[in-house]
């Protein structure tokens, strides 16, 4: 199996590495894909080759493995024989699920990337490495954040922003000897196409309390929502990424990818509740007393994701995107604006929530028996 060029992804069969992959295989030039997965994910990948098109599915070639295993968890043959062919890799491997230990998130990102960078060093045809990150590497920080920087003293809200922190860090280093691109997406949402998504955490967990409150009641806000809430559509952070990660401009920088006209907290609420046939937010609880709640003794064990985004929904920071957005302004590749994607949003949600209801009233008990 051979192409015009030969790429490496790790993640899959995550949503934003599926989302990768499919917008690398629509590149115009032949790439083929060489896909780093876990065998537990076996049966997940088998499910997303199956919905790629045969020419796609065919230029895809798995390789079983551990991102932060010595090696990628590859045996010496493999091992040798990627890091001869691949021209580019794109590693979003790192598993974000909140309520992991410290060491759990650094072995996830901060050795996987280690991995990663020292594949790099012993590819001879490395055009580049795309290291995809996180906006969320800005911690506490308030104000504007630019593009290039990283480390300015910020706090971290959690550990894995301080292991996706600390794994861009590494990358960085790595940048004077490997031509590298860092990509910080924001808060990233479902597909604008199609609404789809894997998982509901982050902004979705107030999108299912607005969708799933009776049609009469209008929830308060948390915080008065008069800061920007920065979300990004999966399939434009992909292509973004397949975009800048084949530009040559690009090595050696990082990139924000961002709504560049990004909607209150409050207008973004009021649009979900009108997606969903729901009343707008009305009123709010007070920032002081939704951080107090935040700091409650034992809430990280029971609300993780939950916690997560409503501290950073109460924290006033912008993203500067001049350099992404310089270089795809050249591009078909825009970030498209909330309200035109927001009812593909709602729509998956209430599909989703009804099939759930489905499931659970076909596995209960016939009463009549």
């Amino acid at each position: 199996m051979s192409g015009d060029e030969e790429v490496f992804l790790t993640g899959l069969p995550s949503f934003s590495a599926r989302k990768t992959c499919e917008a690398l295989l629509a590149s115009p030039s032949r790439i083929v894909v060489h896909a780093l997965l876990r065998e537990k994910d076996s049966d997940a990948f088998s499910s997303f080759l199956d919905e790629l098109p045969l020419d796609a599915r065919q230029r895809v070639r798995p390789l079983v493995g551990d991102p932060a295993s010595i090696d990628l968890g590859l045996s010496g043959a493999e091992w040798q024989t990627l890091r001869a062919r691949v021209h580019r890799i794109h590693h979003l491997a790192g598993i974000s699920q909140l309520g992991m230990s410290r060491d759990e998130a650094q072995r996830e990102h901060v050795t996987s990337a280690r991995e990663v960078v020292e594949l790099a060093r012993h590819c001879p045809q490395l055009r580049c490495l795309v290291h995809h990150s996180s906006a969320s590497v800005s911690g506490s920080r308030t104000g504007l954040v630019l593009e290039d920087e990283l480390q300015k003293g910020q706090s971290f809200r959690n550990v894995i922003e301080e292991a996706q922190a600390h794994a861009e860090s590494l990358v960085r280093k790595a940048q004077k000897k490997i031509p590298t691109v860092i990509l910080r997406p924001t808060l990233v949402v479902g597909d604008a196409q199609t609404g789809e998504v894997d998982v509901f955490d982050g902004p979705y967990f107030l999108m299912l309390l607005i969708v799933t409150s009776p049609p009469d009641i209008a929830l308060p806000l948390v915080g008065r929502g008069d800061f920007p809430l920065h979300l990004v559509p999966a399939d434009y952070v992909a292509k973004a990424a397949a975009m800048l990660g084949a530009d040559p401009r690009a090595i050696g920088r990082t990139f924000h990818l961002r709504d560049p006209s990004p909607p209150t907290a409050r207008r973004v609420f009021e649009l979900v509740a009108e997606a969903g046939g729901r009343r707008a937010p009305r009123g709010h609880i007070p920032a002081n007393i939704t951080r107090a709640l935040l700091r409650a003794p034992g809430l990280d064990r029971i609300a993780q994701s939950p916690r997560a985004f409503l501290d950073a929904l109460l924290t006033p920071v912008e993203y500067s995107a001049a350099g992404a957005e310089a270089l795809l302004a050249e591009t078909s590749v825009r970030c498209p604006p909330f309200e035109t994607y927001v009812e593909k949003l709602v729509e998956f949600v209430q599909q989703r929530l009804r099939e759930k209801r489905e499931r659970r009233a076909a596995d209960a008990p016939d009463p009549l028996v």
